[in-house]
């Protein structure tokens, strides 16, 4: 099953940006596009939309408005020229914010929350049953899913990081930290300035070691005592 989206946006420019950004990802269906957010309205409520990609200062009514009087709420990611909007935005319990131009980097990252809140939610688990949990990364030029059972651990290469699975290792233009935040945190744990690992994948720990694979994985200094709790279920804070 596809996640379904609409784009509401009154600059047919802004559309066509978003649908370009949504070509490479075959899992998302664009049910829709509108100038007009009043027309909208029927369509999100008739085919339960889980995602609308929506403007805030539209003529015929604002974003915000356009939220407030839905019945039907799909996840709402908004996309705007203007950053001052941002607070009042996540107040209204958006997925993301996106301010124009859109690059695809940061556009990428927004698809992964969609992904993590309609596939991985308990309200959409019929989703979960259509495919594996996965994460998309763009390596080189090319958008790659990566299932998340796949992944071993994570390793920071200054402004790179390198994805260590089962069936391969990909590099990626992205932060240890803003891969790290897009992953689950229940299955996924940063233990190291460097080192983000999946928690399942872990064969033991030895001091302040983990080991994955075949691979001994330092734990930092800083992320013992929630490595401890998470992986060995104590509240010890002693060092060793």
């Amino acid at each position: 099953m596809k996640i379904k989206c609409v784009i509401i946006d009154d600059e047919d420019l802004a559309i066509e940006v978003i649908k370009e950004h949504l070509k490479n990802f075959d899992h998302i269906e664009i049910a829709g596009t509108f100038t007009n957010p009043l027309k909208a309205y029927r369509l999100i409520e008739q085919e339960k939309i889980d995602v609308v990609f929506l403007d805030i200062n539209m003529p015929q009514l604002s974003g915000f408005a356009f939220i407030e009087n839905l019945s039907y709420k799909p996840s709402i990611v908004i996309t705007t020229a203007y950053r001052e909007y941002a607070v009042k935005s996540f107040e209204l319990n958006v997925l993301d914010y996106l301010v124009k131009p859109i690059p695809f980097n940061r556009f990428l990252k927004t698809i992964n929350k969609v992904y993590q809140q309609v596939y991985l939610s308990t309200a959409s688990s019929d989703f979960g049953i259509q495919q594996e949990p996965h994460i998309f990364l763009k390596v080189g030029k090319k958008i790659v899913k990566v299932n998340l059972n796949d992944i071993l651990y994570i390793e920071s290469l200054k402004d790179y990081i390198k994805v260590i699975t089962t069936i391969g290792d990909y590099v990626v233009h992205k932060s240890l930290t803003a891969i790290s935040e897009e992953l689950p945190q229940s299955n996924f744990l940063r233990v190291h300035r460097s080192y983000t690992i999946s928690i399942n994948k872990v064969k033991s720990v030895e001091g302040n070691l983990v080991e994955i694979a075949s691979r001994k994985i330092p734990i930092g200094r800083n992320y013992v005592k929630i490595t401890r709790e998470r992986i060995l279920n104590t509240n010890d804070d002693s060092e060793n």
